[in-house]
């Protein structure tokens, strides 16, 4: 606000600061050099004195612009507005424009959600109307990395207030939950300006909101722009969904290739969506059962490749169709640089489209009447076999048209027109010649033989068009295992979308058939020796079932996959005891001995004869010995726990645990180190729900691991916070920090991530300490100190306290 202000002053004009709340920050104080500032008016509220705007004093200095920090401000009660937002609204109807300041926090439209996520209520807030009203709305953003290191750079709070800052409200989660919110709603308001440039301009077209996007693919060369253009609907969306889906239909689709569909599958999958790919005869419908199934919103589709003839012969396409069919679902018809271009195999469950089929039977009563009249105006100029063949050649055309059906229809009306019109005698349906009866009789046959022929040929291409498209289906599945993507849930849901049903279970052929809906087919096949894969919704065709079957063998191997990996899942625990077992004899080689041998040293000198020792030496040996068995007693205690940890034998007794007397304790045994242990923002209302003795425990290991890694001279520091239903406590160190990439394998026993030092334990601390928190019901996780270290946080659940006087009156 303050730089906008020195901008727009250093090109002349009228500014001034209303007012500006610095909070002492140096860098901030130092931007109001140079910019005239309205005096601040007093007032008092229960005896204390507050410093405000001075509303009448801006209103009469009548600047061009005055800087108003603050816009959700309650004000101090003795003025005429309560809020300073009311009091911007004063100067902007006098006629001073506003440059004014606001978190995303105070909005009111967010409050409840600022206050879930932050466990913060906000007290001040303003309404989003007064923000949106807004000449332009400038959002200041900061990664919370950024922000948080700004912070441990004492550039926004004291030095003594920034871990507890830190710790509490400026959490990594939730300055990233906070930011997300502020882009969110900026967005919108953007949107917002969009839409009203676009009205006012009579700019047509819809802007996209967040959506489930579905886009087919025949697998012509149109379909990388389908995905694109879908995947850009998609992203214009937060979260919106990508879907692809292929029908593998019985009559295909000119051009189709399962290259191209094996290629567009990888790009719609690098963009973020996945493949589907169904088996349905009637392509509108099978892809809107898709469409709905996944609760798609938008369907995009390219345009027809059919040229402008094939439209006008053969109806409607699969776009038009779609269209019609689709209800609430979007529909997007994408034109590409093959529209047009292409051309369209049949699109029916039958041997042919619905206008051939209806074209043929008329064409076939049609065609020989009018080759008749034609015949009959031209007697005289072709003989009886000329005009047989003419007759020959119509029903063949009508063969190729409607097939074996309206090829009889158009062979009986031929016979009959030509027997009375053309064969002697004329006018009669008798045959005065037995060549002209043979030559009716095998033009009959031969019309018959055509038509069978042709539409022999249609169905056989029908047949291969199935097998085509049972092979892309196959080929999909088994691309799906190749991809690992082999689990029994997943191939039983590609089951279910593939064939369109309403459901995909398997059942154990003992316990028999699951409850079903009434009137709903059933079809079930084996799967193995002891499954059943039972399927719902509509009767399959025996083409399907053959299909069906083979996804049944699949699901069968991945059976005996998840069993397989179970066996080797029940192994891997005692593989994993005896590595564990191998690396403590490997410790206890010398983490053991090192005390063992320090006590033995110690007693059998104090037990010897041959040397006189002083009061001194021998209390420097009784202690050595002493130090050398806790040292020794730890490292049982550590050992013997984490066993009991693996074995699932370890003993809790929860109880609402006080916080802050774990840390007294913790603080009263720590030993004398160079690195001071300090608490700061310890609540001493924070009662968590944890064994006493293990949360100790748990807390002394953090805390000496935080010393052992934090140079002399630093700090180590201690702060719990409340955060929804949990205490976090906070164990800062001003360390090395650790690589993001070794922030579980700290957690592994035995190990000491690069530790030179091998006198400091087994390497068991850090790994006890966090099987100790689960056991409890917790977690223990690391996170970078900003400005250089490891915080380790350690969360439990939260214990709700009675206030003392809620108490008495229970």
């Amino acid at each position: 606000m303050l730089d906008e202000g020195r901008r727009r002053a250093a090109r002349g004009t009228d500014v001034v600061v209303a007012f500006a709340e610095c909070h002492k920050r140096p860098n901030t104080e130092a931007m109001l050099d140079g910019l005239e500032m309205i005096p601040r008016t007093e007032r008092e509220y229960r005896g204390t004195v507050f410093p405000e705007m001075d509303l009448d004093a801006v209103l009469a200095r009548a600047p061009q612009v005055a800087l108003v920090d603050e816009l959700p401000h309650t004000n101090i009660p003795g003025g005429r507005n309560a809020k300073r937002w009311e009091d911007i609204g004063e100067l902007l109807s006098a006629g001073i424009d506003v440059v004014t300041t606001v978190n995303i926090q105070h909005l009111e439209s967010l409050n409840d959600v600022v206050r879930k996520i932050t466990g913060v209520p906000q007290r001040e807030t303003v309404p989003d109307e007064i923000v949106r009203r807004a000449d332009q709305i400038e959002l200041v953003d900061l990664p919370a990395e950024a922000l948080r290191r700004r912070m441990a750079h004492g550039n926004v709070y004291a030095p003594e207030k920034v871990d507890a800052a830190l710790s509490h409200y400026f959490r990594v989660g939730n300055l990233t939950a906070l930011r997300e919110l502020a882009l969110l709603w900026v967005a919108g308001r953007v949107d917002e300006a969009l839409q009203r440039y676009r009205s006012e301009h009579r700019i047509g077209g819809v802007w996209e909101t967040r959506e489930r996007v579905v886009v087919a693919l025949t697998g012509g060369p149109e379909g990388d722009t389908l995905i694109r253009r879908a995947a850009r609907i998609a992203d214009r969306s937060a979260g919106g969904d990508l879907l692809a889906v292929h029908i593998a239909r019985s009559d295909g689709l000119a051009d189709a290739s399962p290259g191209a569909l094996a290629r567009q599958r990888e790009l719609i999958e690098s963009l973020g969506g996945s493949y589907h790919s169904v088996v349905g005869d009637h392509i509108p419908t099978a892809l809107l059962d898709f469409a709905r199934a996944e609760n798609a919103t938008q369907l995009v589709m390219g345009t027809s490749r059919r040229g402008q003839l094939m439209r006008f012969l053969t109806g409607p396409g699969t776009g038009e169709i779609t269209t019609e069919l689709s209800g609430d679902i979007d529909v997007h018809r994408v034109t590409h640089e093959r529209s047009g271009r292409g051309r369209l195999l049949p699109t029916t469950a039958s041997a042919l489209p619905r206008t051939r089929r209806v074209a043929g039977p008329v064409a076939g009563f049609v065609l020989p009447v009018l080759l008749t009249t034609v015949l009959a105006n031209t007697r005289g100029h072709l003989n009886l076999t000329s005009e047989a063949l003419l007759f020959l050649l119509t029903v063949v055309g009508v063969a190729c048209i409607g097939g074996v059906v309206s090829a009889l229809l158009a062979s009986v009306t031929a016979s009959l027109l030509l027997n009375w019109y053309f064969i002697p005698p004329i006018g009669r349906f008798t045959i005065g010649e037995a060549n002209n009866a043979l030559a009716l009789a095998i033009f009959a046959v031969v019309a018959v033989t055509v038509a069978a022929i042709v539409d022999r040929s249609l169905r056989l291409s029908r047949r291969a068009a199935n097998a085509t498209a049972e092979a892309e289906t196959l080929s999909s599945l088994a691309g799906s295992i190749l991809r690992g993507d082999q689990a029994v849930p997943a191939l039983l849901e590609r089951t279910r979308e593939t064939f369109g049903l309403e459901s995909a279970e398997l059942v154990d052929q003992d316990t028999g058939m699951p409850p079903g809906s009434d009137g709903t087919a059933v079809v079930k096949v084996p799967v193995g020796h002891d499954n059943l894969l039972v399927l719902r919704g509509r009767t399959l065709a025996a083409s399907e079932r053959r299909v069906l079957t083979a996804f049944a063998a699949h699901v069968s191997a991945a059976l005996e996959r998840a069993r397989l990996a179970e066996a080797a899942a029940e192994v891997e625990p005692v593989k994993a005891a005896d590595r564990m077992r191998t690396a403590l004899l490997a410790a206890v080689s010398h983490d053991l001995r090192t005390p063992l041998a320090s006590t033995w040293a110690a007693v059998s000198s104090l037990r010897s004869t041959d040397v006189e020792f002083s009061d001194e030496d021998r209390d420097e040996l009784l202690a050595t010995a002493e130090e050398s068995l806790d040292k020794l007693n730890r490292l049982v205690d550590n050992l013997l726990d984490m066993s009991r940890l693996q074995a699932g034998a370890l003993t809790l007794h929860l109880q609402p645990t006080p916080l802050a007397d774990v840390l007294a304790q913790v603080l009263d045994t720590l030993p004398e180190t160079p690195v001071p242990v300090v608490p700061g923002a310890l609540d001493g209302a924070a009662v968590v729900l944890a064994d006493p003795p293990l949360l100790e425990r748990v807390v002394a290991n953090l805390v000496a691991n935080a010393v052992r890694h934090t140079p002399d001279g630093m700090q180590v520091r201690l702060s719990a916070s409340a955060h929804a239903d949990r205490i976090e406590l906070r164990v800062v160190d001003r360390g090395p920090g650790l690589p993001a990439e070794d922030r579980d394998r700290v957690f592994e026993p035995f190990q000491r991530l690069g530790d030179t030092d091998n006198t400091t334990g087994l390497g068991l601390g850090l790994a006890l300490s966090r099987g100790l928190t689960e056991a409890m019901g917790g977690t223990l996780t690391p996170e970078d100190t900003p400005g250089g270290g490891l915080t380790m946080v350690l969360s439990l659940s939260a214990v709700a306290v009675e206030a003392p006087e809620e108490a008495a009156r229970t």
